[in-house]
């Protein structure tokens, strides 16, 4: 049922757009309901308003924190069309209806991301901004309620359209998308009090978002996907600004973000580091002073994985690193900025997206990992350890040597990123072998040597890259078999977690390859 708009209540934060949506209403003959500074901008500008405050017949008090929760506002908002009981309700109280309700809240989550204190924080938390939203959506069959300046112009269209009122279509797709604001805001709101208390995971969860893009698809063209916001500030693919190329894809996303975990690993790091993703596993990472050396080293782990792949780079993108790169078919580059010939350069590959990112997320910031599961959600806090504030011990009879202690911090470093079971071979901050997302760890060390012995025949060397290198595997090795793959292909140290029950066994078979292993005390599991 169409329902004509006559009396309209505007109360918002963000001002955009407010003035040419309540002159076109005015035009339409629309009387104008407002509140504190909406109310003074809009006579500002000319326009005839009534404050609410001379409708309650109650001044707003307490620093405006009580101005619109009053049966005279709720009524008007709530009040059925047609009921009698309302209609005599409204009658005996003197309570007018109100047919469109616009209201955007208290910028709660943009104070919260530029780091304001508690107090700020809290009042910046709107209470009669969601109870109006909730009782106007609530109310859809009478009321429009917009709770964002985008839809001004589909309202306004529509009541032009339709002799000034709206459709019962259009105030339920109004209607769901506010309380899905209602919602995404007290999620904001909750997780933010959960981590101001040290409570990050509280007796109920509450997660939402605002949809950022719709996807063509998801992992499969038969998946329907779209990206969403989250209260979470981390710097990311988010946050990056896409310089050129297709859209992105929800494959591409989840890769690029699996690379830019990666990459944050190594951003501290003097030396400029590259990773390689394919299937949200690195399958080549490296670092060196020049980018573009970086890079090189990086596809030379496994050319054959990086064909299709998502490049990133720690250091802005220079025209000789762009040069090369456009050379192989790769879906997404991303850097901390790009020279203007290097983005010359990637302009000419039209499909090829480009990202830029402001920083590296903070490997060790805190956060939460949340994935669903069918009739629930599982949360957990991130992974954030690191190896450089973990203690390796040693607990063979030969200590790694200097060279061989950094490659294994190294190594570590990417198996936190690698699907379990992992296996990583790395040697001169490079990574010479990967094996990835297996159900043996034996299979894990098998697969690895085996890209490496690939590497190896594809760069025209006479051995396999993993001879002299040093393995880490993201959990402990069960048995002693997994390490001893890893001897026979000629690792020379190892780094594990520990803690398994036949670590006795593992250091003994370690002793007799006269291999060198350090024990971290945590595990990488990423399933």
């Amino acid at each position: 049922m169409d329902r004509p708009i006559r009396r309209a209540l505007l109360s918002v934060s963000d001002k955009t757009g407010l003035i040419d949506f309540a002159r076109a209403l005015a035009a339409q003959g629309v009387d104008l309901i407002s509140t504190g500074g909406t109310a003074a901008a809009l006579a500002a500008a000319g326009l005839q308003v009534t404050d609410v405050a001379s409708i309650t017949g109650f001044p707003e008090i307490m620093d405006g924190r009580v101005k619109t929760l009053h049966p005279k506002i709720h009524g008007g908002l709530l009040a059925v069309r047609g009921n009698a009981e309302h209609e005599k309700a409204q009658a005996r109280h003197g309570i007018d209806g109100i047919d469109l309700l616009a209201v955007n809240l208290y910028p709660f989550e943009a104070t919260v991301a530029r780091q304001a204190s508690f107090d700020e924080a809290i009042e910046n938390i709107d209470v009669g901004g969601p109870a109006m939203i909730r009782a106007a959506a609530k109310n859809h069959d009478s009321v429009t309620v917009i709770v964002e300046a985008s839809d001004y112009a589909a309202v306004l269209a529509e009541m032009a359209a339709h002799g000034g009122a709206t459709t019962l279509a259009t105030r339920r797709r109004l209607a769901a998308k506010a309380f899905g604001r209602t919602a995404a805001y007290d999620a904001a709101i909750s997780q933010w009090f959960g981590r101001s208390l040290g409570e990050a995971l509280p007796d109920y969860f509450a997660i939402g978002g605002r949809k950022l893009q719709t996807l063509r698809y998801g992992e499969n063209p038969h998946q329907q996907a779209a990206l969403y916001s989250s209260p979470d500030t981390r710097s990311g693919v988010t946050t990056a600004r896409q310089v050129q190329g297709k859209e992105l894809s929800y494959n591409n996303l989840n890769d690029t973000d699996a690379a830019l975990e990666c990459l944050a690993e190594f951003g501290t790091a003097a030396e400029a580091a590259c990773v390689i993703v394919k299937h949200a596993n690195p399958c080549g990472v490296a670092i060196d002073s020049i980018p573009l050396i970086a890079y090189r080293k990086a596809l030379a782990c496994d050319p054959v994985s990086a064909f299709g792949g998502i490049i990133a780079l720690s250091r802005p993108l220079d025209a000789a690193t762009a040069g090369e790169i456009v050379q192989l078919f790769t879906e997404v580059i991303v850097a901390p900025g790009a020279d203007a010939e290097a983005i010359a350069i990637v302009a000419a590959k039209k499909n090829l997206r480009l990202l830029l990112i402001d920083a590296l997320a903070a490997p060790d910031a805190p956060g939460l990992s949340v994935k669903t599961i069918a009739g629930g959600l599982l949360v957990q806090s991130r992974d954030n350890a690191t190896v450089d504030r973990l203690r390796l011990r040693t607990v063979t009879k030969r200590p790694p040597t200097p060279r061989e202690l950094a490659d294994l911090r190294f190594a570590f470093r990417v198996a936190k990123h690698v699907k379990s079971n992992a296996i990583v071979y790395a040697r001169d901050g490079v990574t010479v072998g990967i094996g990835a997302g297996q159900m043996s760890r034996v299979d894990a060390a098998r697969i690895a040597v085996r890209k490496s012995e690939d590497a190896a025949r594809a760069a025209g060397l006479p051995h396999p890259l993993v001879k002299g290198s040093v393995v880490a595997s993201d959990a402990f090795f069960p048995f002693p078999d997994g390490l001893l793959q890893a001897a026979e292909a000629g690792a020379t140290a190892v780094i594990q977690p520990g803690g398994s029950l036949k670590d006795d066994e593992v250091i003994k078979a370690a002793d007799a390859a006269g291999l060198a292993m350090v024990f971290t005390g945590f595990r990488h599991f990423r399933h």
